[in-house]
């Protein structure tokens, strides 16, 4: 997942009212700790924050050695429902990134947007470097979902049809946008996830709805 502030840039100034732009990174630094602190939920246990580039901030999910976090440390065969347990997660992540900034807007008087890409698949991890080791994640589902947060619109959470697919059985709606073009991909048929139903597909767990969440009546 990647999620960016766009309109960051036009916020931020080098101006001395801003001491150098110092006051401006200042407020960067609260939202992205804001995002950092809906880590610790235990609903959001099989995050992974990857790193922030400039205003983007990037996170995985499934990629920890946790059996209980993902679907792929087990020894028992697990059904596609719970493989992609992980792949519903970072999708209540990303609407609760919505929904916090939302709340530091309200309470600074400010109108950020995100605009965010997903994709499911694959990646290669590790850690590079001699000096100052990151790690880090690579590989085609890596690129696709930065492509749709570039090629997404703000206050949007895009997907490909086959992320679409996976994660309507889990009770999240879905706006089809179309064909997109995107580099070194051609088109491909893109969504708008919008929010999510019901906490669906919690294997019988039970779980307090996030804002974004609309429990059905019994």
């Amino acid at each position: 997942m990647f999620a960016s502030l766009p309109n960051f840039a036009d916020f931020y100034t080098e101006e001395s009212i801003n001491n150098g732009g110092i006051e401006c990174l200042r407020f960067l630094n609260e939202i992205i700790s804001d995002f950092d602190a809906l880590l610790d939920e235990p609903q959001f246990r099989c995050i992974t924050k990857i790193k922030t580039i400039g205003s983007t901030y990037m996170a995985a999910s499934g990629v920890t050695p946790d059996a209980g976090t993902n679907g792929f440390g087990g020894q028992e065969p697990r059904s596609e429902k719970e493989r992609w347990q992980h792949l519903a997660d970072l999708a209540d992540f990303a609407l609760a990134m919505k929904v916090t900034l939302m709340n530091i807007n309200y309470q600074s008087f400010n109108n950020f947007m995100l605009r965010i890409g997903m994709n499911k698949g694959a990646v290669l991890a590790g850690v590079i470097g001699a000096r100052k080791p990151h790690y880090d994640i690579w590989g085609n589902t890596v690129n696709v979902a930065s492509r749709m947060e570039s090629t997404g619109v703000m206050g949007n959470i895009q997907v490909v049809e086959e992320t679409q697919q996976i994660l309507k059985d889990y009770g999240f709606r879905f706006v089809r946008r179309g064909a997109v073009y995107v580099k070194g991909k051609g088109e491909l048929l893109t969504f708008f996830l919008k929010g999510r139903e019901k906490p669906a597909a919690l294997l019988g767990a039970a779980v307090v709805p996030l804002p974004h969440q609309v429990l059905e009546n019994s």
